[in-house]
């Protein structure tokens, strides 16, 4: 057992009473929490670091598995790990420090502050900004379609702001729709730093951590610099691990390094008022649309409802760092996990944990699972007739449904997702971890087949079905053949050639892998999807790329 370091008595307490609960003596909650991450309490293993906070004090720390596998050193609450997302709370809070002290205003234009950014077709706020409504690309997918690469390469803060002013489109009009951006944090670090004088560092060190006292909490802006405590990344492999780290210094929507301690004393600010109720308050703030729809989004928070109690959250993931924060106001009862392995998944496991202490609170309690329909036989034909190529036109995005052993199966890169059918137009995965049912939505006459995905609880996207297409001759895909460039991509150039029969896509960030026809014109490589574009004489003259959080970036052919 690797057991909370003894050296801060306010961090070190591990309660033996009963909790408010009082379903369970401490020993046996913690024996329970023990049981969910004994999968990485080894020392072959990487793993994560743990505090379970009640009424202001840290009831349980603990460390699972190792910081770091070449040298033996354990996990311990004290380690420094990079918490990816969970980063964005601090820029919010560094901003609403300026925004209280008349500095700034969430309704400002942004380009009053960057002015080096196009004019787009409305105005984008920074309010925007902060609830990833703005429609701004993600840096995040634009700088790997550029050539760089997490783990090998270093783009500077000046090829990324050139990245993101090279943007001639939004993905939407601000304001109109949600969606996760990393843009929209990144520029918030660059306001912060040029209305105040200060890097983002500096600021967030004189504003919150030394007033909170934590002393181990600072955003990396230097991939060489040396960490003192760091727990190492890692993947997982088929036998052992590999490190998983990143070279990557742009500092706003992560990079914030830091311990479960430390996030402690974060955690205890929201009841204290440590740095002003007014900061705290505000930072929980839950966004609207332009429709007035709430969003679920407050500053770098997310908030909702877990089994009927109030929960604010976030999660966070980077190189092979992942990190949840997860807060449960009116209980007074947190839970911080840090991990060093990108497959732990320490949200899941949080929420888990208070399932385990907040078990006689939750107003959802467990369920006992409802049965599942029976499993049907469809006719070949049947599932034949589903096989085909579907996009989701919001995101351009495909997927592929085949007939496969008497099942329909979803075709992705890592292999086949295998679907068990409730009735001609209902199917759903095998029990486990992936919990994805398809709904087919039998088409109005002239319309194409539709079909909707759902994943987990209630997350839906609808996929229409393209008309089948041919097997491209080498002849036919030869047309495609040439040097595209892009502007918007820092001028990247992308080679596709013909090779063995396949048209392949020669670029140092991309797979060599062929890529695949979709529709006329339009191909996909993983989550990568082209669309060439034509003059009126039939030519191919260039070509729209889209992937998940970047849509149309504009390729010009020039060979």
């Amino acid at each position: 057992m690797i057991l909370f370091p003894l050296k801060k008595s306010a961090l070190v307490i591990i309660s033996l009473l009963f909790l408010s609960s009082g379903a369970l003596w401490a020993d046996d909650k913690t024996d329970k929490v023990d049981k969910l991450f004994a999968p990485w309490d080894t020392t072959t293993s990487p793993g994560a670091a743990l505090a379970v906070i009640q009424d202001g004090r840290i009831v349980y720390g603990r460390g699972y598995g190792m910081a770091n596998l070449e040298d033996g050193t354990v996990m311990t609450p004290d380690k420094v790990l990079d918490i990816g997302s969970v980063s964005k709370q601090f820029t919010a809070a560094c901003l609403a420090f300026l925004v209280r002290d008349g500095k700034v205003a969430t309704s400002d234009d942004i380009r009053k502050y960057i002015p080096e950014l196009p004019r787009y077709e409305k105005t984008i706020t920074l309010d925007h900004l902060l609830h990833h409504t703005s429609g701004l690309r993600d840096y995040c997918d634009l700088l790997p379609l550029a050539g760089f690469r997490p783990e090998a390469d270093c783009p500077t803060i000046e090829e990324t702001m050139d990245i993101i002013c090279r943007q001639k489109k939004l993905n939407f009009l601000p304001g109109e729709e949600y969606d996760y951006s990393n843009t929209g944090y990144f520029l918030l670090g660059v306001i912060i730093e040029r209305v105040s004088g200060q890097t983002l560092d500096q600021f967030a060190q004189e504003h919150i951590f030394k007033p909170l006292g934590m002393s181990h909490s600072f955003f990396r802006t230097d991939h060489a610099q040396i960490i003192a405590g760091r727990a190492v990344a890692y993947s997982p492999l088929d036998k052992g691990y590999r490190l998983e780290m990143s070279n990557w210094e742009q500092a706003g929507d992560g990079s914030l390094q830091t311990t479960v301690e430390d996030l402690f004393l974060w955690d205890q600010a929201f009841t204290s008022n440590a740095l002003g109720a007014d900061i705290m308050d505000r930072i929980q703030t839950e966004g609207v649309l332009n429709n007035g729809a709430p969003m679920g989004y407050a500053w770098g928070l997310r908030v909702g409802t877990y089994k009927g109690l109030k929960q604010v959250y976030h999660g966070g993931s980077w190189a092979g760092y992942r990190a949840a924060f997860i807060r449960f106001p009116e209980q007074k009862f947190s839970v911080i996990c840090l991990s060093n392995l990108d497959d732990l998944g320490p949200s899941r496991l949080a929420d888990k944990v208070a399932d385990i202490y907040l078990g006689p609170l939750l107003k959802e309690p467990p369920k006992e699972p409802t049965p599942r329909p029976p499993v049907v036989a469809l006719p070949a034909q049947a599932l034949e007739a589903l096989a085909g190529n579907y996009l989701d036109e919001r995101s351009n995005q495909w997927i592929i449904l085949a007939s496969k052993d008497g099942r329909l199966v979803l075709r992705e890169a890592g292999g086949d997702i295998p679907f068990l059918a409730e009735s001609p137009v209902r199917f759903r995965t095998p029990e486990g971890p992936l919990d994805v049912t398809l709904d087919v939505i039998v088409p109005d006459k002239g319309n194409p087949r539709r079909v909707k995905l759902t994943y987990g609880p209630d997350e839906v996207i609808e996929f229409s079905q393209a008309a089948p297409l041919k097997s491209l001759s080498p002849v036919q895909l030869a047309e495609f053949a040439g040097d595209y460039t892009s502007p918007e991509l820092l001028d990247a150039t992308y080679h596709l050639v013909v090779d063995k029969g396949n048209l392949i896509a020669r670029f140092r960030s991309v797979s060599r892998s062929p890529l695949k026809a979709m529709a006329p014109d339009k191909f996909t490589l993983a989550d990568v999807n082209l669309d060439f574009v034509r003059n009126r004489s039939g030519k191919i003259t260039g070509a729209m790329m889209s992937t998940g959080r970047a849509a149309g970036i504009v390729f010009t052919k020039i060979k």
